[in-house]
C-alpha cells in the first residue's frame, strides 16, 4: 500500500504499523549488526528529540494512571482536581499524554493555568493524544518514554491503572531503591484501589524479605490534595 494515495488518517495508521513492526523486530532477539545499529540510531534520535522538547520545563510532577477512566468517574475527577492544584502551586504536569487519568490531569493543569505536557506513545488502541496538552512528544519505544517521564519530574503521583501504570511506578521505585534516582515523593491516590496491593507487599514481599520495610517509606498513600501538596512541596 502506498500511504501517499490514502487519507491522512490511513497514512498515519500505515506509519504506526511500520513502527510497531520495527519495535517487535528489535525485541525479538539477536540480529545482524547493521540492523542493530540502525535501531540504536533511531533510539538515540528519539532521546535527542525528547531532550529538545522537554528541556527547561521547570518544576514538574508526573502523574501515572489508566487510559480507561472516562469523564465523570471518581478517579478522573480526582486527577483533574490534582492537575489543577499542581498548576496553582506552580508545577508543570506531565503524563503519558493519552486519555483517561492522563487527560484528566492535563486538563486540570490547563484549567489551573499551568504547563501541561504529554509524553505519548502510539498504540493500536487507547493511546491517542488528549486535547489538553501545551507540549507534546510522541515516542516509539516505551523505555525511552519512561526515561522522560522520570527524568524531568521532582515528584510522582500514581492513580489507579493497569499493567502499564504498575510498570511505571515500580520502575520509578526501583530506581530510588537502588540509588539510580534520588529520593522524590511518590504519592498513591485512589483509596481502596491500592489496598490489596499494599496488603500483598506487606504480607508477602516484606515477610519474605524480598523488599525491606523501609522501602515502603518511598510511597505515601492519600486522597487528600492538601496532604499531597504538602508532601511534594516539603521535598522541594
Amino acid at each position: 500500500m502506498n500511504p501517499s494515495n490514502d487519507s491522512g488518517k490511513r497514512s498515519s495508521d500505515w506509519y504506526a504499523s511500520i513502527r510497531d513492526e520495527e519495535e517487535r523486530a528489535f525485541l525479538q532477539g539477536s540480529r545482524e549488526n547493521p540492523q542493530e545499529l540502525a535501531s540504536a540510531g533511531r533510539i538515540f534520535l528519539e532521546f535527542v528529540h525528547g531532550f529538545q522538547r522537554l528541556g527547561g520545563i521547570g518544576a514538574c510532577v508526573t502523574v501515572f494512571g489508566s487510559a480507561r477512566f472516562k469523564e465523570g468517574h471518581a478517579y478522573y475527577d480526582l486527577a483533574r482536581q490534582l492537575g489543577f492544584r499542581l498548576a496553582q502551586e506552580g508545577f508543570a504536569v506531565m503524563t503519558g499524554g493519552g486519555p483517561g487519568i492522563m487527560e484528566a490531569a492535563n486538563r486540570g493543569a490547563k484549567e489551573g493555568g499551568g504547563l501541561s505536557i504529554g509524553c505519548n506513545i502510539q498504540l493500536p488502541s487507547e493511546q491517542k493524544p488528549n486535547p489538553y496538552l501545551d507540549r507534546f512528544v510522541e515516542f516509539e519505544h516505551f523505555f525511552v518514554r519512561k526515561v522522560m517521564l522520570v527524568k524531568y519530574s521532582q515528584a510522582f503521583v500514581v492513580m489507579p491503572g493497569g499493567f502499564g501504570t504498575l510498570d511505571e511506578v515500580f520502575e520509578t521505585i526501583t530506581l530510588m531503591q537502588t540509588s539510580k534516582l534520588g529520593y522524590f515523593p511518590i504519592i498513591a491516590m485512589g483509596g481502596n484501589f491500592w489496598k490489596k496491593l499494599g496488603e500483598f507487599i506487606q504480607s508477602t514481599l516484606v515477610l519474605e524479605e524480598t523488599v525491606s520495610a523501609s522501602d515502603l517509606e518511598l510511597i505515601h498513600a492519600t486522597d487528600s490534595l492538601d496532604r499531597a501538596m504538602k508532601i511534594i512541596k516539603k521535598r522541594l
